[in-house]
């Protein structure tokens, strides 16, 4: 049974913070490894994306990205196939019946939806992406559909935690750099580290940017093997590669299979 966790504030939304329970996946790919850019089998993964956007949206057609780190938004107005996939970090769309999905593993899944203009999107954000900007992107292409920022409703899905998240000083120092008020998503760590709290970090970009209402499921990957795949984790344990989730979000509205 694929597992897909939800937020409160989105209602009737079609949306889903998807982890690696179900799919057909094995090895360390083992569940829903939905990562086209994995070494898994290609055949399992595209059925595992399949399965995915069945358990949101039957039938629905699934638009995901060659996603790069960057701040770049892309607009989607049609199907794109696998082997086409845009290079950026974020999506949105007014237009019913596709599913935007964003794979992680560790980074920050954002989903945004203004039900009232029938405008959706979603981010990657990692933390270059997340410092230089992708949330503020993606709300600014929302907002060139129709959104409007102030009815915007944003989740900030499953992410390394801040207890999982070590980070070198001259890791913070960057974001100390951009704003001094940064240091307070560090906390003291061992010598010469700290732990950083990126979900945090990313809500609060959210709420500098005007959004009003902000979920954070508060789901640790790194700490949660048997429910995410960790791409730290996975490096600590010396694995070869790791798989990736995924968090679709689809405009509420008639469409035709």
């Amino acid at each position: 049974m694929i597992d897909l966790l939800r937020a409160r504030s989105f209602g009737n939304t079609p949306h889903g913070f998807a982890g690696r329970r179900g799919g057909v996946s094995t090895g360390i790919h083992a569940g829903l490894n939905v990562g086209l850019g994995s070494a898994d089998e290609r055949d399992a993964i595209l059925r595992n994306r399949a399965l995915a956007r069945d358990a949101l949206l039957p039938g629905g057609t699934l638009v995901t990205l060659h996603q790069v780190h960057s701040a770049d938004v892309v607009t989607v107005t049609a199907p794109i196939a696998e082997d086409n996939r845009p290079a950026a970090d974020a999506m949105v769309t007014n237009r019913p019946g596709l599913v935007l999905g964003i794979l992680t593993a560790d980074c920050v899944p954002v989903l945004f939806s203004d039900p009232q203009a029938g405008v959706v999107g979603a981010a990657h954000a990692g933390w270059k992406g997340a410092l230089s900007g992708v949330t503020d992107g993606t709300i600014e292409a929302m907002e060139a559909l129709g959104g409007k920022r102030d009815q915007i409703v944003c989740a900030v899905g499953p992410c390394i935690g801040r207890a999982s998240y070590e980070v070198t000083l001259e890791f913070a120092a960057r974001f100390e750099e951009a704003d001094a008020a940064n240091e307070r998503f560090f906390t003291e760590g061992r010598t010469g580290h700290c732990q950083f709290d990126i979900a945090a970090y990313v809500a609060w970009r959210l709420a500098s940017a005007g959004i009003r209402q902000i979920e954070i499921l508060g789901e640790d990957t790194y700490s949660q093997p048997e429910r995410f795949f960790s791409y730290r984790r996975s490096c600590h344990r010396g694995e070869a590669d790791y798989g990736r989730q995924i968090s679709m979000i689809a405009v509420q509205g008639k469409w035709t299979p």
